[in-house]
């Protein structure tokens, strides 16, 4: 393959789009943070009548609420399996601001640049072979001025032990295998990426999970996983 992409991380999470949307089920992480990352997100900018572009989307889950929101959204990502099953899902809750597209970041935007409000890339950077191609895309896709949001985790021991081995092997709160702690990100390395491509650091938070009461919260923790907010240069 060509992409920007490993394909046997878009076989690992093609083969389990059907399981995208259960609540409860292997992807029931994304669905609790969901709400904080969209929280944070709206700290920065109002989504109504926004252009939006969530880059490796998934099955949909922060595109549509990001359409919900008052975005018009558009996710993509490169398995159609997962494209698949965010259309039917957008179909099903009749989100009509919400569309998808199988298509690599740095290809759609070689083909509109500088065309959206806000861009979003959760939890993607850590599975790609060059995330700093992702990051530039991203720059790149954004208007001056707009916002561009990441979230992944931080290459630091504790996070090593907390979000493979707890979350994958004891908790199994993740699938096994989803993450390698040679691809995980330091806040340094991004910023240092962002800066490269024109962006200007605005926030950055942590996201904490409490194994007692089962609950994620957001924190000034970035130890483990973390988001950043960057806005485009003039």
């Amino acid at each position: 393959m060509t992409e920007n992409v490993h394909a046997h991380e878009i076989l690992k999470f093609g083969s389990m789009a059907e399981l995208w949307w259960d609540k409860q089920g292997e992807f029931w992480t994304l669905h609790a943070i969901n709400p904080l990352r969209l929280n944070y997100i709206q700290q920065f900018t109002d989504m109504a009548g926004k252009r939006v572009v969530d880059v490796g989307c998934g099955g949909g889950i922060l595109t549509e609420a990001l359409a919900q929101a008052g975005a018009n959204a558009l996710g993509i990502d490169l398995s159609g399996d997962l494209v698949d099953v965010a259309e039917l899902h957008a179909l099903e809750t009749e989100t009509e601001t919400v569309h998808y597209q199988k298509i690599s970041v740095e290809t759609l935007a070689d083909e509109q640049p500088e065309s959206f409000d806000v861009v979003t890339c959760m939890e993607m950077l850590e599975h790609v072979p060059d995330a700093g191609s992702i990051v530039a895309a991203c720059a790149k896709l954004v208007k001056p001025d707009g916002m561009v949001f990441f979230s992944t985790l931080n290459r630091k021991p504790k996070a090593f032990l907390l979000a493979i081995v707890a979350a994958e092997y004891v908790l199994r709160m993740l699938p096994k295998g989803t993450h390698q702690y040679k691809t995980f990100i330091k806040p340094s390395e991004l910023c240092q990426t962002a800066r490269a491509a024109g962006l200007e650091l605005q926030g950055m938070i942590g996201i904490e999970y409490n194994p007692l009461t089962k609950h994620f919260s957001v924190s000034k923790n970035i130890d483990v996983n973390y988001i950043a907010a960057f806005k485009r240069s003039v």
